[in-house]
């Protein structure tokens, strides 16, 4: 097993390339079932939830190529098995998104109950529940969703709460469904409309994507199509984090300023100068320590809970007192403790992480606890004095391609040793 070994204090100067968007990827391949021909989807991101994903698509029969740039080919018109298996899923939560393709298209699936991040509970019943109201057969067996369902119906759906992958595994169960159903409560994330974007490529009807209310006209088939997945708002909002923490001046390109909103207010906030283009951002916090900024974690568009733990390793060096309010995961502050042990000053109140920025962090071994922890942990790093070791770094891999690559672009002295 690998762990980073970063030396710090360098200020991070130049720019880097942005990858295609995790978060869009797993629903575009899972959704990627539902067509009768061959699917395409470029700018792709080589990480490890890609790769199981890829995986699980194989082991359900589908045929997947995927080319030196990344570029994955689906045919799921030779898919024999429905089923996704514990193996597969413990490792990576967004398996459950297969379970809604595959009642619509094939009329069955056993999808395992998901594992993936210790984070919060991140309950699966908002996704039996929308599918049984869209008429499918539901029972929970061994660790597994057992679905059947002739053709789904049309249905309202009322969701209990805003969830990312209820909203997108129920809208593409809807794509097939007779008649139209209609997502009350549904999460707004460019994520979604990325899928929904894909699944109107392929001829699905869908309306209201961005909003909270999602229409969707079903139709009989959906065809082959060729796709490019959006750029990742959360590496992008990292890596100007990494910017701005260390005192640099750093340029991120091929990415949506248009989904940074929340995470460059409070950029500006901790006295970064932030200039934006088409289709770039820059931070510049040359000669200037950060200002602590508060943050309180929602759905999009307010600030994403995804960006807390980097805003919480900004606030450990900045000047002042800054606050974390974490609504979305109940779990979501064990990155915290790690940082304690790099010297900063957190207290922890339930939900809220009061942070007491201090003059310098000290280097220490430290253990990453799920995939955006391990990002601040690499970024508090970056300015601790000495060489800090992140160990666990499996969790980074799920979601960063090639950070000590792209970090080392910005000047950053980082390496991957094996443990």
């Amino acid at each position: 097993m690998d762990k980073l070994q970063i030396q710090g204090g360098v200020p991070l100067e130049g720019e880097v390339r942005i990858s295609g968007a995790k978060n869009a990827t797993l629903p575009i391949l899972a959704g990627a079932l539902l067509a009768d021909g061959p699917v395409v989807v470029g700018n792709v991101p080589h990480l490890k939830d890609v790769t199981t994903t890829v995986e699980l698509l194989g082991g359900m029969g589908a045929t997947v190529t995927i080319d030196e740039r990344m570029r994955i080919e689906v045919d799921p018109t030779t898919v024999r098995d429905y089923s996704a298996p514990y193996e597969l899923v413990k490792t990576m939560r967004a398996s459950i998104l297969v379970l809604g393709p595959l009642v619509a298209r094939y009329g069955r699936a056993d999808v395992s109950l998901p594992g993936g991040c210790a984070i919060g509970a991140r309950p699966v019943n908002i996704h039996v529940a929308g599918l049984q109201a869209l008429g499918a057969d539901i029972t929970i067996d061994g660790g597994y969703i057992r679905a059947r369902a002739d053709r789904l119906r049309g249905a309202r759906l009322v969701l209990d709460t805003v969830t990312v992958t209820g909203t997108e595994n129920l809208m593409m169960a809807a794509v097939l469904a007779e008649g139209e159903t209609i997502i009350e409560n549904a999460a707004r994330e460019p994520e979604v409309v990325d899928l929904a974007n894909f699944l109107a490529s392929m001829g699905a009807k869908i309306q209201g994507a961005g909003t909270d209310k999602i229409v969707v006209e079903g139709v009989e088939r959906l065809s082959g199509t060729s796709y490019e997945v959006l750029p990742d708002r959360i590496e992008s909002g990292t890596y100007l984090v990494a910017g701005a923490i260390t005192g640099g001046h750093v340029r991120i390109k091929n990415t949506r300023p248009d989904h940074l909103d929340a995470v460059l207010v409070k950029l500006q906030e901790a006295g970064a100068k932030v200039g934006v283009g088409d289709n770039w951002v820059e931070v510049d916090m040359r000669g200037r320590r950060p200002r602590a900024v508060d943050v309180r974690t929602a759905p999009y568009p307010a600030f994403p809970t995804d960006m807390q733990a980097q805003f919480a390793a900004l606030n450990t060096v900045a000047d002042g007192v800054g606050t974390i309010i974490e609504t979305i995961f109940e779990n979501r502050f064990m990155h915290m403790l790690e940082m304690r042990r790099l010297g900063a000053e957190i207290r922890l109140e339930g939900n809220t992480a009061i942070i007491h920025g201090v003059g310098r962090l000290k280097a220490a071994p430290v253990m990453a606890t799920d995939l955006r922890a391990s990002a601040s942990l690499v970024l508090a790093g970056l300015v601790a004095d000495g060489r800090t070791e992140v160990e666990r770094i499996y969790h980074i891999d799920r979601g960063y391609e090639a950070i000590e690559e792209k970090l080392s672009q910005l000047g950053a002295q980082i390496k991957r040793v094996p443990n």
